[in-house]
């Protein structure tokens, strides 16, 4: 006998049947007028991670809002992270009622913004991003992906079909946006926390959406303390690492002692890392990269990191 109890499965199952926690994002879309709007969101997450040409997001929202339409108009938005502060909470919470429009809203906004640093390096018209944001992500949705560069802002009262099924208008009332990844910006603390190392006073205090709503109230819940959980080392054999290292390239060969400082890295991403030294030793005409040439690919990857 289970010992569960089902629940129906309805329209906006994950607040009306479900306790998932999810993340609270402020994202900001470029208006027709030029001017910044601000939406609170929680159906955000990572979408293309690694493979491709580029990283994106995924964003799930309302098409009739001023986020999607801004988003069809322009294409271009910023997802920024904000604090679990109750009254920054508060303050995110009235940005969301439906139907509001920025000149009604923003008005009464008090969060701070300031201008892109895309904007400020290329010049290029971007929505502006929250100053007291943890961390920003700036994007651009790739809007030719399934043709959805057919979608036009405009329809207030719901799209009529055809519909796509991932990108761009995909019901009535609804709207997927795979979000290109083009600059992540983080307040410097954090930031060098990733840099240098993170314990886990460094983590930063990011509210949790718990999804269930009821008529009355949206629930979250503040950063507790952090707990880490030591990962399981399964260090591979010098014998196996060596056996992809030699099939890596015809020309660029590996000491055993650079290969023993890579024997901690997951076997899915040994490919990855080990194609990553070769492609830094043809650029620097190494043949026999050595234990020394490992540190400085390291400390040359660790840099690039600071520097995005």
């Amino acid at each position: 006998m289970s010992s569960f109890e089902s629940l129906r499965i309805v329209d906006n199952f994950y607040q009306t049947s479900m306790f998932f926690p999810m993340p609270t994002v402020v994202i900001s879309t470029l208006c027709e007028d030029g001017s910044t709007n601000l939406g609170p969101y929680s159906l955000i997450q990572p979408y293309y991670v690694a493979g491709k040409d580029y990283y994106a997001m995924l964003l799930c929202c309302r098409n009739s809002s001023n986020t999607a339409q801004n988003i069809l108009r322009n294409g271009k938005c910023a997802l920024n992270f904000i604090d679990d502060n109750p009254k920054t909470f508060k303050e995110a919470v009235k940005l969301s009622w439906p139907g509001d429009k920025p000149h009604e809203k923003m008005p009464k906004c008090n969060f701070k913004l300031e201008k892109s640093l895309i904007h400020e390096e290329t010049g290029e018209e971007r929505p502006q991003v929250m100053s007291d944001a943890i961390e920003v992500i700036e994007c651009t949705w790739v809007r030719e992906l399934e043709g959805a560069e057919k979608f036009l802002p405009g329809e207030l009262n719901g799209y009529e079909p055809p519909y796509n099924d991932f990108n761009g208008i995909t019901s009535k009332f609804g709207a997927h946006f795979i979000l290109k990844v083009d600059k992540i910006l983080m307040k410097k603390k954090y930031a060098d926390a990733i840099i240098n190392g993170v314990t886990k006073k460094d983590f930063p205090a990011l509210p949790v959406d718990y999804g269930y709503r009821d008529s009355k109230n949206f629930w979250f819940h503040k950063k507790t303390k952090m707990r880490a959980e030591l990962l399981q080392v399964r260090q591979a054999s010098l014998e196996s690492v060596r056996y992809a290292a030699d099939r890596a390239d015809d020309t660029v060969k590996f000491t055993d002692d650079a290969l023993m400082t890579i024997l901690d890295i997951p076997r899915v991403f040994l490919s990855v890392a080990l194609k990553g030294c070769v492609a830094w030793a043809k650029e620097n005409g190494v043949e026999l990269i050595t234990a020394e040439h490992m540190k400085i690919i390291n400390d040359k990857r660790s840099k690039e990191k600071g520097e995005k």
